[in-house]
């Protein structure tokens, strides 16, 4: 494997995806049939009287939870349906899973010392393996994007170029804080279990923080600690980009290089 390091660039990271790509289609298709089922939808129950008297009739608390206050928009649709509920959990179950695998998962299975004694350097293992998650939530934000953009006319959502691509870029930073949260976890307990709850929590508690932020003018702190809102606060979908958004890469940069001190220094069991 030394040699072949030497020859070849990246070769965890062509590893990684070489042994996942099923993985990975079988995750496109289940995002692709959500995009394909829900927003087609708009187009008739939009600005259906009887739709809307049934968000009306929801208690005001649950609305705000599930921000779905401007859903009567293509852009609120979008958003209450894909992007930040079903196509987030799907994204989230993904993270989770990637994250918490490519360090403790190995750990506990007894292969990473294997890998590791083929001189391969640990900095290098954690990068590149990040990276490779990367790759694989960048194909689902990508997929995502060109699906809301095939559908955004037949389905009258009346989205903006830029606000199809900020929802994408958005939902790949949750997941990317997700994965980032595993991978620390996992680098530095060498657990899995422990990975796979610092992951999930990170999703569910920024999902929580961003709904009692919505219920009264007293929480709305709690924003700011929400990952979730940090990505949909500023409602990309309908308003573009925002600054906040890149808390979620930043903080993402800052959890891998963690990984990759934590990991460096820790003795790896078996």
């Amino acid at each position: 494997m030394t040699a072949m390091t030497a020859r070849r660039p990246l070769p965890l990271l062509r590893r990684v995806l070489a042994d996942s790509w099923r993985g990975l289609i079988g995750w496109s298709l289940g995002l692709a049939g959500v995009v394909g089922m829900y927003l087609p939808l708009y187009s008739t129950i939009g600005g259906n009287p009887e739709f809307l008297a049934i968000i009306e009739s929801l208690p005001p608390e649950l609305v705000a939870a599930l921000s779905y206050d401007q859903i009567t928009t293509g852009a609120g649709y979008t958003q209450g349906t894909v992007h930040g509920l079903i196509g987030f959990v799907l994204v989230t179950i993904a993270a989770v899973g990637w994250g918490s695998s490519i360090i403790a998962g190995d750990e506990e299975r007894g292969t990473l010392e294997l890998t590791l004694a083929h001189g391969v350097d640990r900095t290098q293992l954690v990068l590149e393996r990040f990276g490779a998650i990367a790759l694989k939530l960048l194909v689902l934000a990508t997929l995502l994007a060109l699906m809301v953009l095939a559908l955004n006319e037949p389905a009258a959502l009346e989205l903006s170029l830029e606000g199809i691509i900020a929802g994408s870029v958005a939902l790949l930073g949750l997941g990317l804080l997700t994965a980032a949260a595993g991978t620390m976890t996992g680098a530095i307990v060498g657990r899995r279990s422990l990975a796979v709850g610092t992951a999930a929590g990170v999703a569910v508690l920024g999902y929580a923080l961003n709904a009692l932020g919505n219920q009264n003018a007293d929480l709305e702190w709690l924003h700011a600690l929400s990952p979730y809102f940090w990505a949909y606060g500023a409602e990309p979908l309908a308003n573009g980009f925002d600054a906040l958004m890149g808390l979620l890469y930043a903080v993402s940069a800052v959890a891998v290089v963690v990984a990759v001190l934590a990991f460096r220094r820790r003795d790896v069991g078996v």
